[in-house]
């Protein structure tokens, strides 16, 4: 196909733009492959860079002055519609979802059968809006795909923008063109189009990566933040956690309850059946916990069998929430493998009024709680007795909370995130047991 072009009509060389956006776009397909051979576990990458290298063969077909062989007119645009699928693939991939084989190939399906409609002819109208249609079709997809992603960086939702305004406009230009300025349609909208190539595939190239970078940061961080046994929070993002929602629910004057949870006999399992079955325990309780608390209740393990959970509500319902987790932890832990274990655990529970600032003293309360519980026989709840502890007034609390979260940030002699029990030992680590005044 030979560019005949008016040099009044456009400043611009088109077959040079066409070819510098082949090679631009081809390049940067190469790139993005080489990178994903670096980065194995990312295999997004590949399909994002395959979707480019068609995305260039089809322009270089289509803007071809002279092809080495000919090709129907339908084909370098369905392989445009595959580009588009494999794109969207990539994102659902990139998301940890599955491939959709029939969406890569839909819209090419879809373009060649209604191509070969008498009305659908080249240039006219109804072949332009059907071109249109399968883009924007392709857009929305895409767009959904990335909003979905539950990741609120800013990454994600620069994606979940950019990217499908990109791809919609770069495929939708020659019927907004023609449509609305049809003289520049039959003289210069191609110039128009290899720029806007050009931008695409810089533009969404940029973005790839971004998302690449902000899935990288994400995965550090939750490896940072969660313990590697169980996947609940360490301590350490546990009281920052848990500091966070006692001002979300002071600022609202509401309370908060904590529970203080610990495996019965945990010791005697480890020492009877071994500790691969003591760490498969603690996996079972992690799960039990998520699945028994609501979205908004956080949970974390403090060290060895002992773990805790923050509440956003009065004592009565995290009772109810607690009971209900102690009740699943029993029927689910009667038999883990081949061993029956009769695993269980013992709660203490104890209500913060708004505004709490100090989080080691609601701890301490919690658990005196599950002492009790201990002394009492296990496998059961114990609220606390004691008084609540005094809340300072609503204008010192910001000053107040600062000071808290300054000494929980300060790191302590012993290693500690709050002031240990009597004998328990400074640091607590995999499936360690400490020495309380009770038997585990």
């Amino acid at each position: 196909m030979h560019f005949a072009v008016s040099p009044h009509a456009t400043p611009l060389d088109v077959p040079t733009l066409l070819f510098v956006a082949v090679c631009l776009t081809a390049v940067l397909g190469l790139f993005l492959i080489f990178t994903w051979l670096k980065e194995r576990n990312v295999r997004a990458l590949a399909w994002w860079g395959a979707a480019y290298l068609i995305g260039a063969s089809s322009l270089a077909m289509w803007s071809a002055p002279a092809p080495l062989f000919t090709l129907p007119a339908d084909i370098p645009a369905a392989l445009i519609f595959v580009a588009c699928g494999m794109i969207l693939n990539g994102v659902r991939l990139f998301h940890g979802r599955a491939v959709l084989s029939i969406a890569t190939f839909a819209g090419a399906i879809i373009w060649l059968g209604l191509c070969q409609l008498p009305a659908v002819t080249p240039g006219s109208n109804a072949r332009i809006a059907l071109g249109a249609v399968v883009v924007a079709t392709y857009t929305f997809l895409i767009a959904f795909e990335l909003w979905r992603e539950r990741r609120q960086s800013l990454y994600s939702r620069t994606a979940a923008i950019v990217v499908p305004l990109l791809h919609a406009a770069i495929f939708s230009a020659p019927l907004a063109i023609k449509f609305l300025l049809p003289e520049v349609f039959s003289a210069g909208w191609l110039s128009v189009f290899a720029l806007e190539t050009m931008v695409y595939a810089i533009g969404t190239a940029f973005i790839v990566l971004m998302m690449v970078k902000d899935y990288h940061v994400h995965i550090e961080r939750h490896a940072a933040a969660t313990d590697a046994l169980t996947g609940l929070l360490n301590r350490r993002v546990f009281m920052e956690s848990a500091l966070r929602l006692c001002v979300h629910q002071a600022k609202r004057g509401e309370p908060v309850t904590l529970l203080m949870f610990d495996l019965d006999h945990f010791k005697r399992v480890n020492d009877r059946f071994g500790h691969a079955t003591g760490d498969e325990v603690l996996r079972l309780f992690a799960q039990t916990a998520r699945t028994s608390m609501r979205a908004n209740d956080i949970v974390g393990r403090l060290g060895g069998e002992e773990f805790a959970a923050i509440v956003p509500a009065p004592i009565d319902t995290a009772i109810k929430i607690a009971e209900r987790l102690r009740a699943s932890f029993e029927a689910i832990g009667a038999t883990i493998g081949a061993h029956r274990i009769g695993a269980t655990v013992s709660i203490g529970a104890a209500e913060g009024p708004a505004p709490v600032t100090d989080l080691d003293a609601l701890i301490a309360r919690a658990d005196a709680a599950l002492y009790r519980a201990k002394h009492e026989g296990r496998n059961r709840l114990r609220a606390d007795q004691n008084e609540p502890v005094p809340s300072r007034p609503d204008q010192q609390f910001v000053t107040a909370l600062g000071n808290a979260t300054e000494r929980r940030q300060r790191p302590h002699r012993k290693g500690n995130g709050r002031p240990p029990r009597p004998g328990a030992p400074s640091a607590a680590g995999e499936g360690a047991t400490s020495h309380l005044p009770y038997r585990r």
